[in-house]
């Protein structure tokens, strides 16, 4: 079941959901609007590959206010400037229409938000880390973007069954975040 406007806006008021900055006008019937923070990241290829099993350098790009061309056949790692998490709801995202009719894509595989995610338990004591959303763009042609417009909006979904919380690897991004696979191939280790 998806929550409403005013579901959402209750769950937030009693902690369900945590939403912040929060902004009211930002809430649709069933989801609110995220915004593009100014920070990117794109890989710097070394040889001209990624490799999953090691952390891939990355450099740096701001948006500035008179805007980005953003161009086809890279990759860029941007985040939300809003936290949109709960520990008892799903939440997921997914890019405005308005942008997907740009031609931008705001996530290629990753609009899946876990339970729990951004918080921890530290005893009785509940920590939320605040994590804000990683968005992985991608345009089919060159785009100006710019920084704090609605790039995405996050609704949230109640589950059915026993909730475990998130504890992976990305709990507390506040940044782009780039991948962690390299991650996966140590623990293994």
């Amino acid at each position: 079941m998806f929550l409403t406007r005013k579901a959402i806006q209750e769950a937030v008021e009693c902690g369900d959901i945590v939403i912040k900055p929060f902004c009211k006008e930002n809430l649709s019937p069933n989801s609110i609007d995220v915004t593009l923070n100014e920070n990117l990241l794109v890989y710097t290829l070394e040889n001209g590959v990624l490799d999953m099993k090691k952390p891939n350098p990355t450099k740096q790009i701001v948006i500035p206010e008179e805007g980005l061309v953003l161009e086809p056949g890279k990759l860029y790692i941007g985040m939300t400037n809003e936290t949109a998490i709960s520990h008892r709801y799903i939440p997921m995202f997914e890019g405005r229409s308005s942008i997907g009719r740009l031609g931008i894509n705001t996530h290629i595989t990753a609009g899946f938000g876990d339970i729990g995610w951004g918080f921890e338990k530290n005893g009785d004591d509940v920590i939320c880390h605040y994590p804000t959303w990683t968005l992985e763009i991608a345009v089919v042609h060159p785009v100006r973007v710019y920084p704090n417009v609605r790039i995405g909006q996050v609704y949230f979904v109640e589950p059915k069954g026993d909730i475990e919380w998130y504890t992976g690897k990305y709990g507390k991004q506040r940044m782009p975040q780039p991948s962690c696979s390299y991650k996966d191939f140590s623990e293994k280790a």
